[in-house]
C-alpha cells in the first residue's frame, strides 16, 4: 500500500504549523546591524591608504624574489663549470 500526501502552504504557514518561531524579524535586526558595520568598514577603507599599506610588503616581496632567483641562476652556473664553454687560446 502506497500513500501520498502532498502539502500545499508557504514557508511561513509550514513553521507556524510545525511550532517553529519567526525568526524575520530577528533577521531583519541582524541585516540592519551587518550593513552598518560594512558602510563604516568601507568608510574607513580609503583606497590610497590600502595601496599605500600592500603595495610596498608586494614590491618588496618581488624584489626579494628576483634576488632568489638569480641567487639560484648564479650557483647552478657555478656549479656546472662556470657559466658557459670556456675558449681554448691555442
Amino acid at each position: 500500500m502506497k500513500i501520498t500526501v502532498n502539502i500545499d502552504c508557504t514557508p511561513e504557514e509550514a513553521r507556524a504549523f510545525l511550532g517553529l518561531p519567526d525568526v524575520a524579524p530577528m533577521q531583519a535586526a541582524m541585516m540592519k546591524d551587518v550593513e552598518q558595520r560594512m558602510a563604516q568598514a568601507l568608510a574607513a577603507a580609503d583606497p590610497e591608504t590600502m595601496l599605500k599599506t600592500w603595495l610596498p610588503a608586494s614590491i618588496q616581496g618581488l624584489g626579494e624574489l628576483q634576488k632568489l632567483f638569480w641567487n639560484q641562476m648564479s650557483q647552478a652556473a657555478e656549479w656546472s663549470g662556470g657559466g658557459g664553454a670556456k675558449k681554448d687560446k691555442s
